[in-house]
This record gives structure tokens, C-alpha cells and sequence, in this order.
């Protein structure tokens, strides 16, 4: 979402690495450009404006031309400016002692309110609690509908009366239901429009006086820029919002609204939508958040993914199998089907530290993927536990099979086997010998794409420097 803004800025920081001398009139010229690329990103101008301002008096106070590094000190002052443009918050939802906690989602039409009242759900499931969606958008068509689908995916009751067209009369049924059910959490979806009307504030406003909402999340379309911050301000008006959840933020839009909603409406960003899939939900945190936007990783937020997507048993049996050397193709497909639930690859890469400015402009194509899972699947159970065996005339059957041409199939083979003879080997070694082997193959530039060295038979440790008296030996 903040491909663009991180360029710029990053471009901002690397022409004040190049100066020779920093003065004080490069810093309010850098601060000049930073204000450019946050209005070119859609943000508020009045917060724009100010935040270059913070960001200023901020470096000029910590003598940042008096400083070795003064891209570093700006660097910081930019981040911790950004942090404090968007937080404080508090990501996490406030359960109530005395259950069910009522849980009201207000937003216009096409905001993909329905889809994160069920992203929701299973946020509460994923924490112990259960939850209860309420069909409360009367309006629209289908929606009833949609919102069942959505239940029957994470198996979470619908409460729902098609024969009622009054929401007020059905919230205030479904929460009564939810003590009978024992549902500790009641999500309500209520009604939207394709703009803001004075029909829509009364119902909602009804809606609320009927069930006393211990939150009320307003849910915004990220890609609408400005018009979301005008939408927060109206509807807050009339509702009191708890907290914003921004939605299509993976999308390629300009950000605006995320650096400008808690700063014009002063209503925190609860949530965040990254992607279509019901998992697709993150809390939001304007450190981490910072950090994406200027570059610098989001490794926190990987580590949660990867706990969340990888099983810690599963995780230990693929070890112990790369250990003895009968780590198959069924489980490397296994582990690519799981690393895939992450998220977009590039994106995931994303997060890692120093990783993100290095993409920029590459292309990593999905369809890699997939050609390499159907090849996998074009396999027999015999061939994928065994790829060895893999010989000319298998190899144009799977080939055959998977669309693709034979050099792909044996590509892949031969790849999986040195990844696999590699793994073993660091299996067995100690931590400095591993670190000593990939210092080795980084310095041959065999962790680029290159070939891993063969080793001796029956050797299950890499000694480079051994390997180097033989040869001076032998010469």
C-alpha cells in the first residue's frame, strides 16, 4: 500500500547521504520533500503540514547536523513522528467480564463490511471466544445470504429473520439468543449506503440505543483516500466510534487515509484488511506500520503469521525427516502450501529488514508456484517420496502431465536433491559449523542460484579449511 511513499521517502533520505556537509537548509529542504510525497500520498494537507513541522523542530533540536550520521537521526525523527501520528493504540478488543460482548460494525456499501464482520469472527475464535454474527443489513440484497456463507465457512452461527425488516427489533432478538446459544462475542452488520444519508444515521443510531455496543468500529475502504476521513468525521458525529478498521489495504493505493484518519477524527485504527481470505486480518500498529513505510521490515508481524500458519509438531517431524535424509517432494509441497497461506510472497519478503528496498521493480511471479506444485502433482507417490529414481521417460510423462517441458521437471529434480543433500548435512553439524558453511557457500556464490559442493562419501560434516590443505597438499 506504501510502495510509493517509501520510495520517495527513501529517496529523500539517500540525497541527504550524499551530501558532503549537512546544513540547516538541506534538513527544511528534505522536510519540503517529505511534505510533497505525503501529499502525493493522499494525506490530509492540515496533517501533512504539521507533521513536517513536528518533524523539524524535532531534528533541529537534537543537533542533527552535529551528528556523524545525520541521514540515521532523520531517519529516526521521521519514524517516531510516524508512530505518534497513528497511536496510540489499543489493537487488541476489550472483552467485557459479563458476556456477550456486543460488537456493532457500521460503514457505506462496497466498503467490504459483511466479509470483515467474519474476518472478525474468527479473530475472536482464533482467542478462545465464540462468537454470534447478526444479519442486520436489511437493505441490501443477498446480504443475509452472504453473511450465512461466510458462518458456514468458520462454522459460526447466523443469527437472521427474513421476514422482519425492522434491524432495531432483530439486533436486540439476536443478542437476547446469543445468552441461550452461550455466544460470549455478538458482531452486528448493520445496513449501509452508497453515501451518507439521514435514513442511515437514524437506523444505525437506533440500533445502538437498542443494544448498547460495548464497540463500535466504523469499517473504511482504504482505497477512497480523503473521502474515508470525511465518512469517519460524519459518522462519528452521530455514533461515537470506538475505532476505524481500514479495509483493501493491500491494495495499491496511496495510504492517505491511514496516516490521516487518527490525527483529523482522532479515532484509532483497530484492524486492517490484507487480503480477500477470511484470515486476511491484522491488528494495527503504528510501529510496525512506521517501520513498513520506511523500509525497515516488519519482523514481529512475520512471526505471528508463521505461528499462526505453521504447526510446531509438524514443523519438528519435517526436521527430523531433513535430518535423516528422507525429506520428500509431498513435504516440501506441504511447507510451500503453508509458507503460500503467509501471504503474496513479495509481500512476505516485505517484512524482512533490508530486504524490502531490494525489491523494487522485481517481479516474482506466482505462476512460478504453481507450475512447480503442478509438476509436484504430476508425479507418482513413489516418484515424490523418491525423486531419485526420476529417469528420461519419467520425466516427459510428468512433463506431460504438469504442461511443462522436460529441463523443467529434471530443473526442479535437481534442484530439490542439492537443497535436500544440504539440509542433511547442516542437520548434523554444530551452530559454528553451520555458520562456517554458509560464510563458505556465500564467498563461492553458491547461495545465489549456484551448485552445492559435493562431499565426500560418508562425511557428514563440511570442513572448507581441511579441503584446502588437501589441495595445497596435492599441488
Amino acid at each position: 500500500m506504501f510502495d510509493a511513499l517509501t520510495n520517495r521517502l527513501n529517496g529523500v533520505f539517500r540525497s541527504i547521504r550524499g551530501r558532503g556537509r549537512i546544513t540547516e537548509d538541506n534538513v527544511r529542504e528534505a522536510m519540503r520533500e517529505i511534505r510533497t510525497a505525503l501529499l502525493e500520498a493522499d494525506v490530509h494537507v492540515q496533517v501533512a503540514r504539521k507533521f513536517c513541522d513536528d518533524c523539524l523542530q524535532k531534528a533541529l533540536g537534537m543537533h542533527v547536523i552535529e551528528t556523524l550520521r545525520p541521514e540515521q537521526v532523520i531517519v529516526k525523527v521521521v519514524h517516531d513522528e510516524l508512530v505518534a501520528l497513528m497511536g496510540p493504540i489499543e489493537t487488541r478488543i476489550p472483552f467485557v467480564s459479563q458476556p456477550p460482548t456486543v460488537i456493532l460494525m457500521a460503514g457505506l456499501q462496497g466498503s467490504g463490511k459483511t466479509t470483515t464482520c467474519a474476518k472478525l469472527a474468527r479473530y475472536c475464535m482464533m482467542r478462545g471466544k465464540k462468537p454470534l454474527l447478526v444479519a442486520a443489513d436489511l437493505k441490501r440484497p443477498a446480504a443475509i445470504d452472504q453473511l450465512e456463507v461466510l458462518g458456514q465457512q468458520l462454522d459460526v452461527p447466523v443469527y437472521a429473520e427474513r421476514d422482519h425488516q425492522n434491524p432495531v427489533k432483530v439486533c436486540r432478538a439476536a443478542v437476547r439468543e446469543s445468552r441461550k446459544l452461550d455466544r460470549d462475542v455478538v458482531i452486528l452488520d448493520t445496513a449501509g449506503r452508497l453515501a451518507i444519508d439521514d435514513e442511515l444515521m437514524d437506523e444505525i443510531s437506533k440500533v445502538a440505543g437498542a443494544t448498547h455496543p460495548h464497540q463500535i468500529y466504523l469499517v473504511l475502504d482504504a482505497m477512497t483516500g480523503q473521502d474515508a476521513v470525511n465518512t469517519a468525521k460524519a459518522f462519528d458525529e452521530r455514533l461515537e466510534l470506538d475505532g476505524v478498521i481500514l479495509t483493501k489495504f493491500d491494495s495499491d493505493t496511496r495510504g492517505g487515509a491511514a496516516l490521516s484518519v487518527k490525527a483529523i477524527t482522532g479515532k484509532p485504527i483497530k484492524f486492517i484488511g490484507v487480503g480477500e481470505k477470511l484470515d486476511a486480518i491484522e491488528e494495527f500498529h503504528p510501529d510496525r506500520i512506521a517501520g513498513r513505510i520506511l523500509g525497515m521490515g516488519d519482523v514481529v508481524s512475520l512471526v505471528e503469521k508463521a505461528q499462526e500458519t505453521f504447526d510446531a509438531e509438524e514443523a519438528a517431524k519435517a526436521q527430523e525427516k531433513m535430518a535423516k535424509g528422507v525429506f520428500g517432494l509431498d513435504d516440501f509441497l506441504s511447507q510451500l502450501e503453508k509458507f503460500r497461506k503467509m501471504g503474496p510472497m513479495k509481500q512476505i519478503l516485505k517484512m524482512i529488514p533490508g530486504v524490502g528496498g531490494a525489491l523494487d521493480g522485481a517481479d516474482m511471479p506466482e505462476e512460478d508456484l504453481n507450475r512447480m506444485r503442478g509438476i509436484i502433482h504430476a508425479m507418482t507417490p513413489r516418484e515424490r517420496a523418491k525423486p531419485e529414481i526420476i529417469e528420461a521417460s519419467r520425466r516427459r510423462r510428468i512433463a506431460r502431465g504438469a504442461g511443462v517441458e522436460p529441463q523443467d521437471v529434471s530443473g526442479l529434480v535437481k534442484q530439490f536433491m542439492q537443497m535436500r543433500g544440504l539440509m542433511k548435512t547442516m542437520a548434523g553439524m554444530g551452530l559454528r559449523d553451520r555458520m562456517r558453511m554458509t560464510q563458505a557457500l556465500g564467498q563461492t556464490g553458491m547461495l545465489e542460484g549456484g551448485t552445492v559442493p559435493k562431499l565426500r562419501k560418508g562425511s557428514t560434516k563440511y570442513k572448507p579449511r581441511r579441503q584446502k590443505r588437501r589441495k595445497r597438499r596435492r599441488r
